[in-house]
């Protein structure tokens, strides 16, 4: 994918967030220049590992970029940095980071350099406190709605997701301001909190205007589809399913595939009510799932699957990730979007391309993740304008690093 192609951007970052925008960037053509610490930093080793012992996190969250490893701690370094960022050319002077940005490497320094810079940084919250997404989650009250009907232990989800919003968040702010910027030739300095992420998303979710009107708090309900139908079961075969009845066609099809139409009505004339609206279906889940549980535990998957694929019903199986790679076309290179790629030090497993297709570019193929400062060498010279003598001057006095050019050094 080459829409972003000339795009340079400066990426000093760590954990889930910023690595994922930067990442996004570079799969959209983006050349994106990752500041690593020597000898690796905080995500180097981050689990989940390969059984080599090398992080697939990482892996996964880099591919495609660029890595130059610096001694961000040595002035020489600083000025490196610094150096990268202000770099000229149009579509250059860009700048995502979640790293304390002060000093040397805060937007108004950077901006002596460069004067249209644009500055991207994500923040713990709005104050400038740490937060990862497992201490914002639990703050704003989610784990709390999250677990067994009738728990009062508050769970935790698997799934970072006010990270993941937050690096499009990211993306989008850092296309924005660019975009401002070839209007007007201004640079600006963005800043957006994960914290804040979090709470904005709530409040167009209506969870913060339900807590605020509401008497009563929102309460657990398993596996059940909030505010409307949807329940897991167990089949005769002992797999569990999700099945969905969220809109009104949906719910109708549920129904007529389980053949449960003469309980539903007789439900609906004992109450009064109508199930063709969602709220009533949430309501009465308790009694429907009791309707529609000995339908499933009397069949087996396979008996069903085939005509609920044919009716157009929202379901599916629950699966673990390994049971989804080897059942699921969709995780494997049937999808175009995965490529089965080899990544050196880890193996041999479907890597993903981005997920959206552009009728503009074709969709690049997946790439690989750089070995720790792979591009120190090059982009020294390329970008930095460097000389040899002065990037040979980087690597002896140590403020530099990569393993090709050490390997160079020793064969010489």
């Amino acid at each position: 994918m080459t829409l972003l192609t000339g795009m340079r951007v400066v990426e000093h970052a760590a954990f889930v967030a910023v690595p994922l925008a930067g990442m996004t960037l570079a799969q959209m053509g983006a050349d994106v220049i990752r500041i690593d610490r020597l000898g690796g930093g905080l995500d180097a080793g981050r689990w989940p590992l390969a059984p080599s012992g090398q992080s697939l996190f990482w892996a996964g969250m880099n591919k495609g970029k660029k890595s130059v490893a610096v001694d961000t701690r040595h002035p020489e370094g600083q000025a490196l940095v610094q150096q990268l960022v202000a770099a000229p050319g149009d579509d250059a002077g860009l700048f995502l980071t979640n790293l304390p940005a002060r000093g040397w490497l805060d937007h108004e320094t950077l901006c002596t350099l460069r004067d249209d810079i644009v500055s991207v940084t994500l923040k713990g919250d709005r104050h400038g406190r740490p937060q990862v997404d497992y201490t914002v989650n639990p703050a704003l009250g989610i784990p709390h709605m999250t677990g067994p009907e009738g728990s009062r232990d508050p769970v935790a989800h698997a799934l970072p997701a006010w990270d993941l919003i937050a690096g499009n968040m990211c993306v989008s702010a850092l296309l924005t301001a660019e975009r401002h910027r070839l209007r007007t030739g201004e640079g600006q300095k963005v800043e957006l909190a994960l914290k804040d992420v979090a709470a904005a998303t709530m409040g167009h979710l209506g969870m913060l205007g339900d807590a605020t009107l509401n008497p009563t708090d929102r309460t657990k309900a398993g596996n059940a589809l909030y505010g409307a139908y949807g329940q897991d079961f167990v089949c005769a075969d002992g797999r569990r399913i999700m099945v969905i009845g969220l809109t009104g066609r949906q719910w109708r099809g549920l129904v007529k595939a389980t053949g449960t139409e003469n309980a539903m009505q007789a439900m609906e004339r004992r109450y009064g009510i109508s199930l063709a609206d969602e709220g009533e279906r949430w309501r009465r889940r308790a009694e429907i799932t009791d309707i529609l549980r000995p339908w499933f535990a009397a069949r087996r998957v396979r008996e069903f699957r085939t005509e609920f694929d044919a009716a157009g019903l929202t379901w599916s199986e629950f699966r673990t990730v390994r049971e989804a790679l080897a059942d699921d076309a969709d995780l494997s290179s049937d999808n175009p979007m995965f490529d089965i790629l080899h990544q050196p030090g880890l193996g041999t497993y479907p890597v993903p391309r981005h997920p959206a297709t552009f009728g503009a570019a074709d969709r690049s193929p997946a790439q690989a993740a750089p070995s720790l400062g792979a591009h120190t060498e090059e982009v020294l010279g390329d970008i930095a304008r460097l000389t040899d003598t002065e990037i040979a001057h980087l690597f002896d006095a140590g403020i530099v690093q990569s393993e090709s050019y050490s390997a160079t050094r020793t064969a010489a």
